[in-house]
């Protein structure tokens, strides 16, 4: 029987929490494992976001700094006084435009994704240190601190969000026109645009989608952490990418899948963790997260040529 790359990815997962399990001291402890659950939404569904750009054959470098900039703007305006649920509203806007930018040169344009948002990437980050003058922006209302850090039944509040946000995702990419759109934009968008389809406005939808994903996890973060600054979620920027191709994601579009990410981020995050717990260094774990994603990419690489290559013995 052939597994498919999302139960060899459920196997993975099992496999090495198990392994961590024994050889991670305090691994299995209540407290690590709820650590563990609050950090997990965060990469979650900024990786989220980052698949649903990479189907289209495409890449957001900005993310990270659109998710600062979105937090930013949610802290300015809730130390200024402003009502929460405006300063929330006013943060997602201006993560939206941010996105609308992005979705705007690279469909209408043309410019490719990776320049423009490698572009917007520096414009978000300049914005906000502006803004900042680089230092962080705290104290916010107790009502704002409990998103990231409440829990309902024993589940935290982030992650009953990341889980609505998977099942949103996967609604979208699977049961909506929009969602078929997004695939076969990344399979061939010259064949997608004679068929009739709007390439341009699928992109800009999918930079938006992007864009909100970058809002919502600005509202997680800073709302755990109690402040926001310019390097809010940055680490998080390969990570997503690493954690979308791990997921199975094609890196040249039109193949992925939302539970694909969702355990590769629970793998990232199993792994982390209990690399952390053994002492080895950020650096070191770096390395490691680095090998994992070339590894994926060379398996990836290897079983697409073996799939053209039986296909080319049948016909």
């Amino acid at each position: 029987m052939k597994l498919s790359k999302e139960w060899m990815l459920g196997g993975v997962l099992v496999a090495l929490f198990i392994v961590m399990a024994i050889v991670a001291p305090g691994f299995t402890d209540v407290y690590n494992l709820t650590n563990m659950l609050f950090q997990i939404p965060e990469l979650g569904i900024l990786s989220l976001g980052m698949l649903v750009v990479i189907l289209t054959s495409g890449i957001d470098l900005s993310i990270t700094y659109l998710a600062a900039l979105s937090g930013v703007i949610m802290a300015y305006c809730m130390t200024s006084g402003m009502p929460l649920a405006l300063s929330i509203l006013l943060g997602v806007l201006t993560a939206l435009i941010g996105g609308l930018l992005n979705g705007f040169f690279v469909a209408f344009v043309g410019v490719s994704p990776i320049l423009v948002t490698l572009g917007t990437m520096t414009f978000f980050k300049g914005i906000v240190t502006l803004i900042t003058k680089g230092n962080s922006i705290s104290g916010f209302p107790d009502s704002y601190a409990a998103i990231g850090s409440n829990a309902y039944f024993g589940i935290p509040l982030p992650v009953i969000i990341f889980g609505l946000i998977a099942l949103a995702a996967w609604y979208l990419l699977n049961k909506t026109v929009w969602g078929r759109h997004v695939y076969m934009t990344g399979n061939s968008p010259i064949a997608t645009l004679f068929s009739g389809v709007n390439t341009k406005r699928v992109i800009i939808y999918v930079y938006l989608f992007s864009a909100m994903m970058a809002a919502i996890a600005a509202v997680i973060m800073t709302s755990r952490y109690n402040s926001a600054k310019v390097d809010l979620g940055s680490s998080y920027l390969l990570q997503s990418i690493s954690v979308a191709v791990l997921g199975g994601a094609s890196i040249s579009g039109g193949y992925g899948k939302v539970i694909g990410v969702v355990l590769g981020t629970a793998i990232f995050q199993v792994l982390s963790s209990g690399l952390n717990l053994m002492g080895v260094s950020s650096m070191i774990i770096n390395i490691l997260v680095g090998v994992v994603l070339i590894a994926v990419l060379l398996i990836n690489f290897f079983s697409a040529n073996m799939k053209r290559n039986e296909l080319r013995k049948t016909t």
